[in-house]
């Protein structure tokens, strides 16, 4: 929770952050809406873990093919465009061998072994769609500051899914 609250102090208000093994993970900032702040962080917290996946840690690179393109070859293969890294004529650039579609089942069932994820906000959240968001990126601990009209339902819905959540009490909101 502390490293969610420091990365917090130093973003653009707006801010969620996702934290797991001691490192941000995901965040969302500056967004119109803490809802949109939320799925933001927990699509690259998503993105972070698919990386760690066996498929992915697996992908037998060419000799010589830089980091930024093997970053960029990961990004695609992992997401719905992963045809332009696997057609025939273009893999050969980037792998030794032909890697298996990563397929969305394969891709879903990997992410629901990432648990005990801590999500911080700098803000209070208002709505418990917030908490439904977190919960599908394996968010089991909560730091808000609280002082939402709705912290009933938003500690109802965090407490359905058996979430620990900490109000802070500490308002990171820059304006």
């Amino acid at each position: 929770m502390k490293i969610a609250m420091i990365t917090l102090k130093y973003t653009q208000s707006n801010s969620v952050c996702n934290v797991k093994g001691g490192q941000a993970i995901g965040i969302g900032a500056g967004q119109q809406s803490r809802i949109h702040c939320t799925r933001l962080a927990g699509q690259k917290a998503d993105n972070w873990f698919l990386r760690q996946s066996p498929q992915v840690m697996g992908l037998q690179f060419v000799d010589g093919l830089g980091r930024a393109d093997r970053d960029n070859a990961i990004d695609v293969y992992m997401g719905d465009e992963y045809e332009d890294v696997l057609r025939e004529g273009e893999w050969q650039k980037r792998f030794k061998v032909k890697p298996e579609v990563f397929t969305a089942e394969a891709k879903k069932e990997w992410l629901a072994k990432n648990t005990n994820v801590t999500l911080g906000s700098d803000a209070f959240f208002p709505f418990s769609d917030n908490i439904e968001r977190a919960y599908k990126s394996g968010v089991k601990y909560i730091a808000e500051p609280g002082g939402s009209v709705r912290d009933d339902l938003v500690i109802e819905c965090a407490d359905k899914y058996d979430m620990v959540m900490a109000f802070t009490g500490i308002r990171l909101f820059h304006h």
